[in-house]
């Protein structure tokens, strides 16, 4: 099945993989990406960090390729080749010369296809060092704290990169297994953009399906493994909200690493694009209220923002503040009265216009870079996202009014609504400081 639209060509092969292309002409590169459905919640509590940890094997060999030749192949092109693994996907990417196009994907598909396991516990070392560089860095374990708190013991409330326990422990046939259960041809989309021949990139997606070491390609959606969900799609529904929560980390940090958030919306949700905008206004620019509040006029942090995370079925927002800790009360209260200031008083016509042409400028320009592309048109087929033009993007920004700004920040932002996280030595101070914030969080 082929279709062209919003100026990208999409193929869906018989085996139920998928291939997405924009061509750039004007370009002499390509950014491919091969995305899997493959994340944190699609893992049980015996194999948190399975995903990521699996997502590092990729890059040790296949039995075609050794992970040095890996390196050496991408460097001999000028090019580099990362990956990433979110709550919901994986993706190993590339940009190269399009000359190099035949040569980079065979290489990637099959170190995504036909992973070999080598040197495993090596890398179990790598990724224990990277669990422990990250308990290092409060400021981003806070995030995973909060999402504790929103999510609980679901998935979605568990950090990324796993645990200690399974990623030291988890055996090398599980993690076969994994791959095995969840890298299969339905949950794989095959993205690129740049100056790229869409045909030719299906018959060697095609092809590297059809010479899958590991057997034939599966035939169609795997019905017994997820109870007739698409493999990309089987995981753990999201979670009922729960009540107002407030978890705290002890650890002896200079600063109190602080975030406040909730549930917020799907990654479909037609209100995203008024959530992009009250993210603009709330705290996701210099401009923002928050910024300009908590760091330009008061000096309470260095490190002042909110932030919205998307699911398919659900999402979080979030506020982000590092503040010594004799000044939590004060920074929580200047947050609680730019919440309820936005809630009860709405947004002027100048933040409103602002917010949107930041974020208009800001698509126009990351729509300049090939990366950009590609990863857009991946993650957006892979997680179901409505596809838009750029033009329908900005017509759709531009559409969102005060009205629709002010409802969702009087819903997500609601104060019975907000959990609270902190990281600090002072876990008394943080907790006492959350009366800014309403009765519930206090009592929590």
């Amino acid at each position: 099945m082929d279709a062209s639209a919003a100026g990208h060509r999409l193929t869906r092969l018989d085996s139920g993989a998928r291939v997405i292309t924009q061509a750039m002409p004007a370009v002499r590169s390509i950014a491919l990406g091969v995305f899997v459905g493959a994340g944190s919640r699609h893992e049980r509590d015996s194999e948190a960090g399975v995903s990521h940890l699996l997502e590092h094997l990729l890059f040790k060999g296949t039995e075609r390729y050794s992970s040095e030749v890996i390196d050496q192949t991408f460097d001999g092109m000028g090019a580099e080749i990362n990956a990433g693994t979110d709550k919901e996907a994986t993706v190993v990417y590339s940009r190269f010369l399009d000359q190099h196009l035949e040569r980079a994907f065979d290489v990637m598909s099959d170190m995504v296809l036909n992973p070999a396991y080598p040197e495993v516990d090596s890398e179990r070392q790598v990724v224990l060092e990277e669990i422990a560089m990250y308990d290092d860095e409060p400021s981003d374990k806070v995030h995973d704290v909060l999402a504790g708190a929103i999510f609980g013991d679901h998935p979605l409330g568990r950090p990324v990169i796993g645990t200690a326990d399974v990623v030291s422990s988890v055996p090398v046939a599980d993690i076969a297994a994994y791959h095995t259960g969840r890298y299969v041809p339905e949950s794989i989309v095959l993205a690129a953009a740049g100056n790229v021949d869409h045909d030719r990139l299906v018959e060697l997606l095609e092809a590297a399906i059809a010479g899958q070491e590991t057997g034939a390609a599966l035939p169609g959606p795997r019905e017994r493994a997820t109870g007739g969900q698409s493999a990309s799609a089987a995981f753990a529904p999201a979670p009922a909200p729960l009540a107002a929560n407030v978890r705290f980390e002890v650890k002896q940090t200079e600063q109190c690493h602080l975030c406040i958030g909730g549930p917020g919306i799907a990654r479909a949700d037609e209100r995203r694009h008024a959530l992009r905008v009250l993210d603009a206004i709330l705290g996701g620019s210099t401009s923002s209220r928050l910024f300009q509040e908590v760091r330009e006029k008061r000096g309470l942090a260095y490190a002042i923002y909110s932030y919205a995370g998307h699911y398919a079925d659900c999402g979080q927002v979030g506020i982000y503040a590092g503040t010594r800790p004799d000044n939590v009360g004060e920074t929580l209260g200047v947050i609680a009265d730019e919440l309820a200031r936005l809630r009860e008083h709405g947004v002027s016509e100048d933040e409103l216009v602002r917010a949107r042409e930041n974020l208009k400028g800001r698509t126009v320009l990351a729509m300049e870079s090939t990366l950009a592309r590609m990863n857009r048109l991946g993650g957006s087929l892979l997680l179901d996202v409505p596809l838009l033009s750029l033009d329908d993007t900005l017509a759709a920004i531009d559409a969102v009014s005060d009205q629709d700004v002010v409802a969702l920040a009087g819903e997500l932002f609601a104060p019975e609504r907000l959990s609270a996280a902190g990281v600090g030595a002072d876990e008394g101070a943080f907790r006492a400081a959350l009366g800014a914030l309403g009765p519930t969080l206090a009592a929590a």
